[in-house]
């Protein structure tokens, strides 16, 4: 199963719906073989698709695709308002770029700071990125703020930040494959960025974190 997460998840939104996926189609208007794929694992869905079935199926189209998100649907006001307000909070860095070759913790384009809670910091090193361009929209803006938990890898189908050959960091689904990977932007008019297990090697790849939330700003 290739795209693991995201059919898992679609399996539990249809069982808390108790619907079938004929009538998700019906209501979504998104093929039945589609959805059947989508389930199965053997394809993942586009972020229009995404977006039409978390409308019919009542849960955040960000969850569905694989961000650590609540399931429940959330406007994306509430992105903006952390819960930290009534718990203690931890004070991270959001940086403005992430280079290769630096340590994160290194790092001096500190543009802002966010607030995690304890809980959260008590999983591991946080920091947060602010996105630039337009590759993951819709579900992430040109200038919205994603707080990453640092580590060297990811399951396939979740939102990762990625250096590739010595650029600055990018903010891409991840999907593994025998062989290799591709890291894939939300946008459709983008193409996915593929790479060999030797190009992961070579270039090289390197994943420096994977996105759990997203701020919103207005």
């Amino acid at each position: 199963m290739k795209y693991e997460i995201t059919a898992k998840r679609l399996k539990q939104a249809l069982n808390s719906k108790n619907m079938i996926p004929q009538e998700l189609a019906d209501r979504s208007h998104i093929n039945k073989a589609s959805i059947s794929q989508y389930i199965n694992g053997s394809h993942a869905p586009s972020n229009i698709s995404s977006g039409k079935m978390a409308s019919v199926l009542e849960v955040n189209p960000l969850w569905l695709m694989g961000f650590d998100v609540p399931m429940s649907p959330t406007t994306p006001q509430n992105y903006c308002v952390s819960s930290t307000a009534r718990r203690p909070a931890v004070t991270i860095k959001v940086l403005g770029r992430v280079a290769a070759g630096i340590p994160i913790e290194a790092v001096e384009d500190v543009i802002d700071t966010e607030e995690i809670t304890e809980e959260m910091a008590k999983t591991g090193e946080f920091f947060g990125l602010q996105i630039h361009g337009d590759s993951m929209e819709p579900q992430i803006c040109n200038g919205d703020i994603v707080i990453v938990r640092q580590q060297e890898d990811a399951e396939s189908g979740e939102i990762v930040i990625a250096l590739v050959n010595g650029d600055d960091a990018v903010c891409k689904r991840l999907m593994k494959y025998t062989g290799g990977i591709s890291l894939i932007s939300l946008n459709p008019k983008y193409d996915p960025m593929m790479f060999s297990e030797k190009d992961v090697l070579d270039k090289p790849v390197h994943i420096v974190g994977k996105v759990v939330e997203l701020r919103r700003k207005f």
